[in-house]
């Protein structure tokens, strides 16, 4: 089919995936920038390569992985004309990705009290690449807590249907999206020292 036809909301519906795949796009690479200069980083000679990652950390990957189970579940519950199962199963990912933030918090503080800051006498150049990736990762999470309160908004108004879907794939795609990075960035960090 032709990317020029089609009505004007299956238009619109095609340049907002376009315009979330440029933004995940630019996303991988901003990342992908702060990876390379950690691996860059880790020939200085003060590097930590003893450093264990707060246990926390991978609850709260477990935590994620969840709420992105409950997105699927929150589409397929809608995609089945079950708007009561879909506000519930987005109320759950909701609080999952509250609990994620609230986990990486403590996380971070597993590292503080480990003495680790994130710049000072007490900072290393290891942990602070590791609290500037999470950081920036918790603030993309709560973009898509913004969306995600943005999707149940509109779900509470009736504004999906089994046809009219595309607000919770924006929304599901970029949770995903979240997920995924995170995953990658929790092995990066484990298995590269």
């Amino acid at each position: 089919m032709d990317l020029t036809e089609g009505s004007i909301i299956e238009k619109t519906g095609r340049a907002k995936k376009m315009m979330l795949w440029f933004g995940i796009v630019s996303l991988l690479m901003t990342f992908a920038g702060w990876t390379s200069a950690y691996i860059v980083s880790s020939t200085r000679e003060d590097w930590l390569t003893d450093f264990q990652l707060p246990t926390t950390f991978f609850i709260s990957t477990g935590v994620l992985i969840l709420s992105s189970l409950t997105f699927i579940l929150a589409k397929k519950a809608m995609q089945g004309n079950k708007s009561s199962l879909c506000t519930g199963f987005l109320m759950a990912t909701l609080a999952l990705g509250i609990t994620f933030i609230i986990l990486q918090f403590s996380g971070f503080s597993q590292i503080v009290a480990r003495g680790f800051y994130f710049t000072g006498e007490s900072s290393s150049v290891t942990t602070s690449y590791i609290y500037l990736i999470a950081m920036v990762h918790i603030v993309h999470v709560v973009a898509g807590l913004i969306a995600l309160i943005v999707v149940i908004v509109n779900q509470l108004r009736g504004k999906y249907s089994p046809e009219n879907l595309l607000g919770i794939e924006l929304g599901a795609t970029f949770w995903h999206f979240l997920d995924l990075l995170w995953v990658y960035l929790i092995l990066f960090f484990y298995f590269y020292k």
